[in-house]
């Protein structure tokens, strides 16, 4: 959809959407985008000293923040807006391990483009600030990664979700996957390693995910919604009060016990809540999402979503250490006039990261020679497919979580350029 279609064209855009579009999953996806965006520019510090970069997080410089992080941990909206649109293009006979190829390539498509600047970025930063202030920033800068590479493996059972046929059918998967994650926080508890907690990666996010299904196919109603929400927020919050939890939901850096890393039976709750609240509300946000008015910037937001989501950590970058060239840093908590620093760090971001979306959201819809063209591959080739996509999700979160940096976050970046690339020869027409 063109960037530069004026203002006017509100009603024309939104005649031209078909009336059975879920606007409610757009506006559900761009408004976690934007809570995102601005979370993490107010949650991260840096500065330059004659050390280099320096990164901080002001939930580990201020604890007393940490529970504002209940309100702005949206992450499960993505995934539920993941699990919604997967159901909505799911269709029975269609091929598996195609069907997530063909998905995984308007998702990557923009990832490549990313990837490809910070290998880039990361050697200049190198050779003109040194080793150890292209480790950092490689770290920070493929952190976000996580969301896609869980995405990609989590999407991978939605056409299997799809195949549950009533709101009670639902609501077993969703307490067998709370229970599920009771189980490997309890193993992870008695064994002491953040590690032994890997499975709830996947049995955590599967809930939005499920839940999101259950809501494209209408099997869970607004009432429904609000009890089972209601009943998931005041268990988390019992949770957090008697239990072994921390009560942050995002990384701090001081963290004794993540709920995020890997995810907690808290951040299950968590998921489980935001995504009934959503369903509860859904029939609202559409009605309000049909103003022509609204829906040109919910589809126009949409239309640039992994733009916003992929390079916002860049325009905070660049706005924080723009105000540090002129000596306006936001990075001492303790510092005078440190809120209204942190204040015009946020709407320098908001002009920088507008620019950026402006000049980078197209390449999102330029077709990449061979890695987008049709793909139609069925049987045992579908399936190793689908099958390399998954893996392809799985070392990019390794990727996410040791950074681009080190003869290990190298390699996974080549695991997951490979794993995508031969997932696409696989699946040719």
């Amino acid at each position: 959809m063109p960037l530069t279609k004026p203002l006017s064209g509100a009603d024309e855009l939104a005649a031209d959407t078909p009336p059975t579009r879920d606007r409610a999953v757009d506006v559900a996806r761009l408004a976690a985008l934007i809570v995102v965006m601005f979370g993490h520019c107010a949650l991260l510090l840096a500065t330059i000293d004659s050390g280099g970069v320096r990164i901080g997080n002001i939930l580990g410089e201020i604890p007393a923040l940490t529970p504002v992080t209940w309100i702005v941990q949206v992450m499960p909206l993505f995934f539920l807006a993941g699990g919604a649109a997967g159901a909505y293009g799911w269709h029975a006979g269609k091929s598996w391990g195609t069907w997530l190829v063909a998905r995984a390539q308007r998702l990557c498509r923009p990832v490549f483009w990313y990837l490809a600047a910070w290998t880039v970025g990361l050697l200049a930063v190198r050779l003109t600030l040194g080793p150890d202030s292209a480790a950092d920033l490689g770290r920070e800068s493929v952190a976000l990664l996580w969301f896609l590479g869980v995405y990609l493996v989590v999407l991978a059972f939605v056409p299997a979700l799809t195949r549950l046929s009533t709101g009670r059918q639902v609501a077993v998967l969703v307490a067998g996957l709370l229970a599920a994650a009771t189980v490997v926080d309890t193993i992870r508890l008695s064994v002491g390693a953040p590690m032994a907690g890997v499975a709830n990666i996947v049995i955590v996010w599967l809930i939005p995910v499920a839940l999101g299904v259950g809501y494209a196919r209408r099997l869970i109603g607004p009432r429904v919604a609000l009890a089972v929400g209601a009943g998931a927020l005041v268990a988390q919050t019992v949770l957090a009060v008697v239990g072994p939890y921390e009560v942050s939901l995002v990384v701090t850096g001081t963290e004794h016990l993540s709920n995020v890393s890997p995810p907690t039976l808290l951040l299950a709750l968590h998921c489980t809540w935001v995504s009934a609240a959503f369903i509860a509300c859904a029939g609202a946000i559409q009605r309000w999402a049909q103003r022509p008015r609204v829906w040109y910037v919910v589809a126009v937001g949409n239309g640039g979503a992994m733009t916003l989501y992929l390079w916002h950590i860049v325009a905070i970058a660049i706005a924080a250490f723009s105000l540090h060239a002129i000596g306006l840093d936001a990075y001492d908590v303790d510092a005078p006039h440190f809120w209204a620093l942190l204040a015009l760090r946020a709407a320098v971001f908001a002009v920088v990261m507008f620019a950026l979306f402006r000049l980078l959201s197209p390449l999102e819809h330029r077709r990449l020679p061979w890695w987008d063209a049709p793909v139609g591959a069925t049987g045992a080739r579908s399936v190793a497919a689908g099958v390399l996509i998954v893996l392809a999700g799985v070392a990019m979160v390794l990727l996410a979580k040791n950074g681009l940096t080190g003869a290990f976050g190298w390699t996974m970046l080549g695991c997951f350029t490979a794993s995508a690339v031969s997932a696409r020869a696989m699946a040719r027409a």
